[in-house]
């Protein structure tokens, strides 16, 4: 076990942006709350997988929405305790832990909150291993733990459970519950047995966001380049770099949906790029050709600084590098790419596993 304090978030929350494959939400909405609640109630226990009791029960909690409106609707900060009560009375179980669900964006830091507030410990663990856009992407739907029943809080005090017959259903009806709810919820979810999280879950990764984040963050003391830093910390591949020339980006359906064009900069001068986004990097493309699909990792950074840029923050003339991360292996099988590969998301490519070479390095295991 060790403390999380307010100091450590600012690489947490920079680590989970690299995660976050451009989505999840943006994590510096999450650090200020995050920052307020331990200010507040006092620093969090993390705990690792190993140190969970294999009885106890334990439960996720993180934000549901279009990343864009969370920009713009920001979160009270009462609401992870709102849909945590909601859960607990009705289901009457004794929670003794957290995790977050997803390891990517905001909701890396949304769990701090809640344990901060209820002073129980934090997982070291999560079900993504990065960001994706729906409720049934995670590990544990994988083994066929659900998600439900889902408690979902808003800003103005609405609380809603939703009881879906699996986790595909508790997604398109929690989905349709967030949009009269303003665009974005928090929801506590996937409630289980410490055994269960154990098995299913993606161990260690809120202190690899934490790492990588110290990486980012020190890259200024370097004189190395910052992508080449970053590309080395998380075993990745670069992939291409180049500015922005073309970006098209709507709301639809509780997602941020759209596609960013590329134009080449330095070796990757007069080639062309375009990444295709669902909340989420889901497909690139090099001058025409797929490269890397979901569920690897698609990672955008800035070419200077090597701090990630998320979707609902790019902008025209963006100077911007692209970088895949290998998946863990439980997003490898045939049920992992049918629930959160490319074909998943409407585009008729199949999945493209980034090359064995860097197993042996991969960040994600």
């Amino acid at each position: 076990m060790r403390k999380i304090e307010s100091h450590h978030l600012e690489d947490i929350a920079l680590g989970a942006a690299v995660l976050g494959t451009g989505g999840g939400g943006d994590p510096y909405v999450g650090q200020l709350m995050a920052m307020a609640a331990i200010e507040k109630y006092g620093p969090v226990n993390l705990i690792s997988p190993e140190e969970l009791d294999d009885e106890a029960w334990v439960v996720s909690v993180g934000m549901m929405g279009a990343p864009t409106v969370v920009v713009e609707k920001i979160p009270g900060g009462q609401e992870p305790l709102q849909a945590f009560e909601a859960l607990k009375a009705h289901t009457g179980k004794e929670i003794s832990a957290i995790f977050p669900i997803e390891i990517g964006g905001i909701n890396s830091l949304i769990p701090v909150i809640l344990a901060a507030t209820t002073g129980l410990p934090l997982v070291d663990i999560d079900g993504m291993g990065r960001a994706f856009p729906e409720l049934q992407m995670v590990t544990f739907h994988l083994v066929d733990i659900p998600s439900g029943p889902v408690a979902m809080a808003d800003e103005k005090g609405n609380s809603v459970i939703v009881n879906g017959v699996d986790s595909v259903w508790s997604e398109r009806i929690g989905r349709q519950a967030l949009t009269t709810m303003g665009g974005s919820v928090t929801t506590c979810d996937y409630l289980m047995q410490g055994f269960q999280l154990k098995e299913a879950g993606i161990h260690h990764t809120f202190s690899l966001a934490q790492r990588i984040g110290e990486t980012v963050r020190s890259l200024k003391h370097r004189n190395q380049s910052p992508v080449e830093a970053l590309v080395e910390e998380v075993a990745g591949t670069l992939l291409f770099t180049g500015k922005v020339n073309n970006l098209l980006r709507r709301n639809s359906g509780g997602f941020t949906k759209g596609e960013v064009s590329l134009s080449g900069l330095g070796q990757d001068q007069g080639r062309t790029f375009t990444l295709y986004f669902q909340n989420e990097f889901l497909v690139a493309e090099a001058d025409g050709e797929v490269v890397a699909t979901t569920p690897d990792l698609l990672t955008v950074v800035d070419v200077e600084t090597g701090v990630p840029v998320t979707t609902e923050s790019l902008r025209y003339g963006n100077r911007l590098a692209v970088i895949a991360i290998p998946c863990n292996e439980k997003w490898r099988t045939v049920k992992g790419i049918e629930t959160a590969g490319p074909r998943y998301f409407g585009y008729n490519v199949d999945y493209i596993p980034l090359g064995e070479e860097s197993k042996e390095r991969r960040v994600l295991q």
